[in-house]
């Protein structure tokens, strides 16, 4: 605190207990995180979940068609089996290594026994990072290695060139290199995290490994040469394969609609609610938030010319935007200093994202922002927008109360040292060679330098009667000199009615200092 360690030792119990509350509480507010914004993550995280049962069931059954093909005709399907046997082991096993690092983040946030689905401590910042960045496990890493390795395997599945590069992109671990930012995939996406944002990333891996398996298994369906006894076997099912079933408002939903195990002669016709789509492609932009249901069917023209009909059912979700707001030092504004701000969209890369504030600046720097403010006990308002689907619209916004700058604490230079009073003492020769007096808040939270207007020191002769010196500006005066020379070691001065000027333009009186000498 400022005033050196002296003032603790004058204060009375009841005041270090009132500043000790008061630590603990900026600390709080220091880590506050939008209870709106985890309870969004915790919406779109059962969302996906659901979502991922839906595919899982949906691959279960392309498995089992295309297990049906081989036992009906080895010799034609049994290669395409091997292989989506593989697919299907490489794919669980993945799955299941991500779902016990979901366990472990939900254990590091809430203790043993903790479910994921049911995090207590939402907001936890550490958890994340302790599963996934530790540099002795590297989980985080190895997660990233095990995704290119199942990406690079299951691409191989997939000839045609589209489809190939969306699953690719899908399943991609590169991140733009910029001064800065993250070094690596697994801290872009778990440095810093709250526990339950983290946790729905990677079910979102989940969902893309199951997408990009279900993809594959209709590529390996489709390879298999079906003949006529095979297309009155009549164990066709029609599929719908979303790129994602959680879509934020004002973003575009697609879906493709095909007939697993389709004869390639015939291109079947694709039928939903009623209109026919060109081939096999649904695609729309939705714009009320909630789950919406859409139905429709597939006419497969047969070898002997009937028309075979097979319906499908499908749903997706859409959820509103959301825009994570959060001061990089505090959860206020100082006024008159460079505020750091982090800004970002879920699922929107940083160029596409603006932010405005109401009453001062706010300016961009690298993939963070920098507030200023001035009119202290106002408030500030942050706006953000972001470009979806081409499209500019607002995200969201989070207001801020603007506050002085603390009080900062008194201290003589030293060289590269610091002597900030008693109960440290300062030997004779060093405060010969000192030539002035500095201030600063230097708590690792603020760093703001300022600039000493004025002060007094106060010495006291034989008689105990006080000689006040005042300085010359931030120095010490030749009469204050003179002082110093004539102090014998063990002794001490005061310096007190220390004026400061911050860069907030204000002048404060700061508390008084003791020095003593060895």
């Amino acid at each position: 605190m400022a005033g050196g360690g002296n003032n603790v030792a004058r204060m009375s119990p009841r005041q270090r207990m009132i500043n000790l509350m008061y630590i603990v509480l900026t600390a709080m507010l220091a880590l506050n995180v939008s209870s709106d914004v985890l309870n969004g993550f915790s919406q779109v995280h059962d969302s996906i979940s659901r979502t991922n049962r839906n595919i899982a069931a949906r691959n279960t059954a392309q498995f089992r068609y295309l297990e049906s093909l081989y036992q009906e005709s080895p010799e034609k399907a049994g290669e395409a089996y091997a292989r989506g046997d593989s697919l299907r082991k490489r794919s669980l096993d993945l799955f299941n290594t991500i779902e016990q690092l979901k366990v472990s983040i939900a254990v590091a946030a809430d203790g043993e026994g903790a479910k994921y689905n049911d995090l207590k401590n939402l907001d936890d910042l550490e958890a994340s990072s302790v599963v996934m960045l530790n540099p002795q496990s590297q989980r985080g890493k190895k997660l990233r290695e095990a995704i290119e390795t199942y990406r690079a395997f299951v691409v191989e599945m997939i000839p045609d060139s589209t489809k190939r590069k969306a699953v690719y992109e899908m399943l991609s671990t590169t991140i733009a290199k910029k001064a800065g930012g993250p070094a690596t995939w697994e801290q872009k996406n778990f440095e810093n995290m709250p526990a339950v944002a983290a946790v729905t990333m990677l079910t979102k891996i989940q969902n893309d490994i199951h997408q990009a398996e279900s993809e594959a298994l209709s590529n390996l369906i489709m390879t298999v040469n079906m003949d006529e006894s095979i297309v009155h076997m009549n164990e066709f099912n029609a599929y719908v394969i979303p790129n994602s079933r959680t879509i934020i408002r004002g973003g575009k939903y697609s879906a493709q609609i095909v007939l697993a195990a389709v004869d390639t002669t015939q291109r079947p016709a694709v039928y939903v609610n009623g209109s026919r789509i060109n081939k096999g492609l649904y695609e729309f932009v939705p714009n009320a938030p909630g789950t919406h249901e859409y139905s429709g069917y597939i006419e497969l023209p047969l070898l002997d010319g009937s028309v075979q009909k097979h319906p499908f059912k499908s749903s997706y979700t859409v959820i509103e935007p959301m825009a994570t707001i959060s001061p990089t030092m505090m959860n206020v504004l100082y006024a008159g200093i460079d505020n750091p701000i982090s800004i970002s969209v879920p699922g929107v890369p940083m160029s596409g994202v603006q932010a405005s504030i109401s009453g001062g600046s706010l300016t961009r720097s690298g993939d963070h922002w920098v507030a200023r403010v001035s009119n202290v006990g106002s408030e500030a308002t942050i706006s953000v927008s972001a470009e979806l689907d081409g499209r500019t619209q607002s995200v969201g916004s989070m207001t801020f109360r603007v506050r002085k700058l603390p009080d900062p604490t008194a201290y003589i230079p030293m060289g590269n040292t610091q002597y900030k009073g008693t109960p440290k003492r300062i030997s004779k020769a060093a405060l010969m060679g000192a030539t002035n007096l500095a201030a600063a808040i230097d708590d690792d939270i603020l760093n703001v330098t300022y600039t000493v207007v004025s002060f007094s020191t106060i010495f006291f002769d034989q008689m105990g009667n006080a000689m006040p010196e005042v300085s010359n500006g931030s120095h010490f005066s030749e009469r204050q000199k003179e002082q110093f020379k004539r102090l014998k070691p063990g002794k001490s001065f005061f310096i007190s009615n220390i004026k400061a000027k911050g860069p907030d333009g204000i002048t404060r009186d700061i508390s008084p200092m003791e020095v003593a000498l060895n």
